[in-house]
């Protein structure tokens, strides 16, 4: 698969794993990620109903004063704020209201413009879902109904975020994640990765790391699943 090699990403499965605080243990890669003391902060999918201006402290707030988080919602002129960023992170929460968010504002197109000149450009969760071909892969309700489901297409596949193996002690029996996906694959032809809590990708000079101590699942239509382990993929 070929990746644009201006294209500077980090997308990450989850900001909060077990044990752990909101962004802290990927908050070292994320401040070295972005390398900026300046971070625009796009708050629109809202989790749990916070606020735009609670979601955008939160994020002040893990990532230190030493980075100056300023949330979109903030900006009158919201195209010219994108146009202006030197980093870019779109936070979690439910992706269909942050795609909705993002094309009634007019901002899908300045997103992949100011992306596409290299700005780093960090998704968590809903975030991560956004750097894919469509949004059909999350594990979100639809609580709102986006104009398209077309993300931002910065990767040439579908990303599932929180994969979730099979749990062979739980006695619910309803569908795995991976039967989810195999259903999205009667309908739809591209790929798809499941990423467990913990993992990213690193994208950068047109190459897609997996960065964390877990392997990654790699799902194609009519073939088998497969573990990538973590290091450069190869598609």
């Amino acid at each position: 698969m070929v990746i644009n090699p201006i294209y500077n990403l980090l997308v990450v499965s989850t900001s909060t794993i077990h044990g752990s605080g909101f962004l802290d243990y990927i908050k070292d890669d994320f401040i070295k990620f972005i390398d900026s003391e300046e971070l625009l902060f796009i708050p629109f999918a809202r989790p749990s109903g916070i606020s735009f201006d609670a979601y955008t402290a939160k994020v002040q707030e893990a990532l230190g004063e030493n980075i100056r988080v300023s949330g979109l919602h903030e900006f009158q002129n919201k195209k010219r704020a994108i146009q202006d960023a030197k980093a870019i992170f779109v936070g979690g929460g439910n992706t269909f209201l942050l795609l909705k968010t993002l094309y009634d504002l007019d901002l899908v197109h300045q997103l992949r413009i100011q992306v596409g000149k290299g700005i780093p450009y960090v998704g968590t969760s809903a975030g991560s879902n956004l750097t894919g071909l469509t949004i059909g892969t999350t594990n979100d309700m639809p609580i709102v109904h986006p104009p398209s489901f077309d993300a931002l297409g910065f990767l040439p596949f579908n990303i599932n975020p929180h994969f979730l193996d099979p749990d062979m002690n739980s006695t619910h029996k309803g569908e795995t994640r991976e039967t989810r996906i195999r259903e999205f694959h009667q309908f739809n032809s591209q790929s798809v990765l499941g990423l467990r809590e913990g993992s990213w990708l690193k994208v950068s000079g047109g190459e897609i790391k997996l960065e964390g101590t877990l392997t990654a699942r790699l799902f194609k239509p009519d073939r088998e699943a497969v573990e990538l382990a973590p290091g450069l993929i190869n598609f």
